[in-house]
């Protein structure tokens, strides 16, 4: 498909700087498989979902992956978004091009890293002098939390490095967060545990790649940069009892959703993974295991807004963001939700 049939106008001022207060305040539009638009908020989600349904969270924690360095004299910015080894990360750099295999480039005192390789769009891959919880605890202490360039240009502050994780936040490694997982509260896990809903996790740690832009004319020549995942089998387990039990697999997040939607066989059933993924939803998309995604709303021309059209169809999500527009919901990922139900 075109990627300009996912674009679509989006004022500047309805991107939230900051998530709603409490958390469980965010609004929510239920976008249901029947048709018609519902205004709600997220504190409705256990009534309109049914006891034997399954929320599947995304687990994963965000790290401090923005670096701020040397080398010599230069200054170099990276972002990490991909672990490869205990000591060995991918990631995004700012000049990359005046980065060479080998180079050193110094973070702080006795915390530095060497490019190991070059790769295309800015990407180097860094070897750390430490590794394990030794080079997360220097990620804690140096570097800063990666929030997504359209808040406040990315930049940071104290209240985010609380604000920016799930309460579910348990597997280091994300350098994004699962935004959909960002309004659950305690009260409202207990309210959907007293409605009879499962619930789950599995974990997907999401890269910068999220944020980069689709620069190419068709969706066909879209490269997405992969993401470790993993299904545990007792994860596995009580999904696939759900789903033959009759209830519906609700995916909290996008993340979430191409995680179930890599490890699920072509009959439907969730095997355990763990490993990469770099699955790209679009329309045509023959959905294997999700049937409701609760969801942030995206930006336009983004492969999460391209995820959501598969599910639901263009035409109908297109319907909803105007509506969400007119209505004044708050976008990305400190902003309200939706919850989409799949036609079945």
């Amino acid at each position: 498909m075109k990627v300009d049939d996912f674009d679509f106008d989006l004022p500047r001022e309805m991107i939230a700087e900051r998530p709603a207060c409490p958390r469980d305040a965010a609004r929510l539009l239920h976008v249901p498989a029947n048709g018609g638009l519902v205004d709600l908020g997220i504190r409705d989600l256990p009534s309109l979902l049914a006891p034997g349904d399954i929320l599947v969270f995304n687990d994963t924690r965000v790290i401090p992956a923005r670096l701020f360095g040397k080398r010599g004299l230069a200054g170099v910015e990276v972002t990490l978004h991909q672990r490869t080894g205990l000591a060995q990360w991918k990631a995004f750099a700012r000049p990359a091009k005046k980065l060479r295999p080998g180079d050193r480039v110094d973070f702080a005192e006795g915390f530095f890293a060497s490019v190991a390789e070059k790769g295309e769009m800015g990407e180097v891959t860094l070897d750390f002098d430490r590794s394990g919880e030794d080079l997360m605890a220097a990620l804690e202490a140096h570097g800063r939390l990666p929030l997504p360039p359209y808040i406040r240009q990315g930049e940071a502050d104290e209240r985010d490095r609380g604000d920016y994780q799930t309460v579910f936040a348990r597997q280091k490694g994300a350098v994004a967060a699962p935004t959909a997982g960002l309004h659950f509260t305690p009260e409202l896990l207990a309210a959907l545990d007293a409605r009879g809903i499962r619930r789950v996790t599995v974990t997907l740690h999401v890269g910068a790649g999220t944020f980069l832009p689709v620069k190419v004319d068709d969706t066909d020549d879209h490269r997405m940069h992969q993401e470790i995942g993993v299904v545990t089998p007792e994860a596995a387990a009580a999904i696939n009892a759900a789903k033959t039990a009759g209830g519906r697999v609700v995916a909290v997040g996008t993340t979430s959703a191409r995680l179930l939607e890599s490890a699920a066989d072509p009959l439907g059933t969730l095997r355990p993974f763990d490993g990469a993924t770099d699955i790209f939803i679009t329309p045509g998309h023959a959905f294997r295991l999700v049937d409701v995604l609760l969801t942030n709303f995206h930006l336009p021309r983004s492969t999460l807004f391209m995820l959501v059209s598969a599910l639901c169809g263009l035409p109908r999500m297109k319907a909803a963001y105007e509506h969400a527009k007119a209505a004044g919901y708050r976008f990305y990922s400190y902003g309200d939700c939706c919850l989409l139900e799949r036609k079945t």
